[in-house]
């Protein structure tokens, strides 16, 4: 109970106004009077300025260079969730404060004046700004946390956060860092930032003693549990159908498809095909390609705004943004960053780990995966519950995007029992970053000022 009283107090000092050394601040609730203490007009004023999601849509996700979307240009991939965040909300696009990009290959220059087009091409007017970010594969996740913030600073009252990656278009050949200053080779930190991710996760499963079959567990359970979802049809919940087209490489003749599914997902993997996989990046290693993710091309893009403006416009909330964290690792193991970022942003909303009912971690590698979900000790049927990227697949910059659209849908689906999400992933360099997400129905005009209930929640 002291521990329920003691989140309460701490997501008052988030929502309130006023001053956290208030005495009603201090006592036990007497929570009623804590929320009115700025005003005497309603309770509700202390939730008017929460940070609400009201839209969450993602493309499918498309194995790079052979997939649905190798012959679909960035700006058109981003351009069609643009699109989506203010047609199915029926938005006025001039109302948009800004849109916020996460991307991480292409050139930046190259790329923010594609981003530009992209708003374009889904209707933008010439007012409407576009920026991109790029913080490794947190990218989509930081665009959407930078979008929080500035409503949270009084920027704009409306923004988007975004991701988007064709990594059909643009890669990093032989998928590591080169530095143009040789004095990186004298500093042992700066030099393992230039590591190649798979030797990181090789490093990883090492260092904390992730066996190749643990390795190969989580890959299959990943593909089991998207092929499920792909099954149940509940992902059309989230993507967005794209027309496109699809080139023949032999013959060069065009062909018009729709896409809609992610098509890296493979039903029928098992531990006997992946056991027979060689290692990638370390002989005698335990990285192969079928436990790491698959590099893919996609986007994703997420609506922000104030709780009291969505209710204004009448436009159902989906999410509330509670928290967001990054945290700095060890380079040369990188993957272990939401091992460290997750309780930090917990910490943040008031919350402990135990307290979150859905995950959604990305599998940039099976090995910090499975380190990370054992680190924290948490119930796998609580993570990545319609699968990962290993199954799915990670377009770098888009993944945060991707990862709020699933786990916002998923939460939604699952109702009253499933209050509090988070959103993490490891971060090349060595960082990792972690988002605090409420389910959108889940709060009334005093639910977050009540004291929890036995359960936590």
């Amino acid at each position: 109970m002291e521990k329920a009283v003691e989140r309460q107090k701490i997501l008052l000092r988030h929502l309130n106004p006023c001053s956290s050394t208030n005495s009603s601040l201090n006592h036990e609730p007497s929570l009623l009077s804590s929320v009115n203490c700025a005003s005497e007009v309603s309770p509700m004023a202390a939730f008017g300025d929460d940070i609400v999601i009201v839209a969450a849509y993602r493309t499918a996700i498309c194995k790079a260079r052979r997939g649905g979307f190798k012959d679909t240009l960035p700006d058109d991939l981003l351009a069609s969730v643009l699109k989506a965040v203010v047609e199915r909300t029926s938005l006025d696009p001039s109302e948009v404060g800004d849109i916020v990009v996460g991307t991480v290959i292409a050139p930046g220059s190259q790329r923010a004046m594609e981003c530009r087009v992209a708003a374009y091409f889904a209707g933008f007017p010439d007012s409407v700004p576009v920026r991109t970010v790029n913080r490794q594969c947190s990218s989509g996740l930081q665009a959407v946390a930078d979008v929080a913030a500035s409503i949270r600073a009084g920027y704009y009252d409306i923004g988007i956060g975004a991701g988007v990656e064709s990594m059909s278009t643009d890669h990093i050949p032989g998928g590591g860092f080169h530095a143009s200053n040789p004095r990186a080779q004298d500093f042992p930190k700066a030099r393992d930032c230039l590591l190649p991710m798979g030797i990181t996760s090789e490093n990883v499963a090492e260092r904390f003693g992730v066996t190749r079959e643990e390795q190969d567990m989580a890959a299959v359970e990943s593909h089991k549990r998207a092929a499920a979802a792909i099954t149940s049809g509940k992902l059309k919940d989230e993507i967005i159908p794209v027309a496109t087209k699809i080139v023949d490489p032999e013959t060069k003749a065009e062909k018009a498809i729709v896409v809609s599914v992610d098509d890296g997902v493979r039903p029928n993997s098992n531990l006997a095909d992946l056991a027979k996989l060689k290692t990638v990046f370390k002989q005698n290693g335990s990285t192969t390609a079928g436990n790491a993710s698959q590099i893919s091309d996609g986007a994703g893009a997420v609506l922000l705004m104030k709780r009291s403006l969505a209710v204004k416009k009448g436009l159902p909330i989906l999410g509330v943004f509670r928290s967001f964290a990054v945290t700095g690792v060890d380079p040369s193991v990188m993957g272990i960053g939401p091992a460290v970022a997750i309780p930090a942003a917990t910490k943040l909303a008031g919350l402990n780990v135990s307290d979150i009912d859905l995950f959604e971690i990305n599998e940039a590698f099976a090995s910090q995966y499975v380190y990370c979900c054992k680190k924290l000790e948490l119930d796998m049927e609580k993570v990545n519950v319609n699968g990962g990227a290993i199954a799915i697949g990670h377009p770098l910059g888009a993944t945060g995007a991707r990862c709020v659209a699933t786990l916002l849908h998923e939460m939604k689906r699952r109702g009253k029992d499933c209050r509090f999400g988070v959103i993490s992933m490891c971060i090349g360099t060595g960082m990792g970053a972690a988002a605090v997400f409420e389910r959108g129905d889940s709060v009334d005009n005093l639910s977050n000022a009540r004291v929890a209930n036995g359960n936590g929640h």
